[in-house]
């Protein structure tokens, strides 16, 4: 069974940190991206950056470039997102989503397509006081 397990939530005041984590099993994690996604209330899902397993490209929103950092350990089957200076606009549940990367190269537009995407985590929320 597939599955991801994001972790590394929670409350942080505004110029703050946070790291989560997404742990995946039940799959080859080596033929897959990760993608982290964050959906605020009454907003559509948008993806925020995303990493491929086989070549470590990766790719960033305009809304985060410069504040987050996302990295893989594929040793652990975990792929990390760094966020730091969070502002209020960045409260929202944070998903980590797969993309298939073994056959079909990750590219930006590839990167920024929602339907790439196959298996998804439970989320976890992220909330930034002002």
């Amino acid at each position: 069974e597939v599955q991801l397990v994001e972790s590394g939530g929670g409350l942080v005041q505004t110029g703050g940190s946070l790291r989560l984590s997404c742990a995946g099993s039940g799959f080859t994690f080596d033929d897959y991206g990760i993608g982290w996604f964050r959906q605020a209330p009454g907003k559509e899902r948008e993806v925020i950056s995303c990493i491929s397993s086989v070549d470590g490209r990766s790719y960033y929103a305009d809304s985060v470039k410069g504040r987050f950092t996302i990295s893989s350990d594929n040793a652990k089957n975990t792929v990390y997102l760094q966020m730091n200076s969070l502002k209020p606009e960045d409260t929202a549940v944070y998903y980590c989503a797969t993309i298939w990367v073994a056959t079909i190269p990750l590219d930006e537009q590839r990167a920024y397509d929602r339907s790439e995407y196959d298996y998804w985590g439970q989320g976890t929320q992220v909330t930034v006081s002002s």
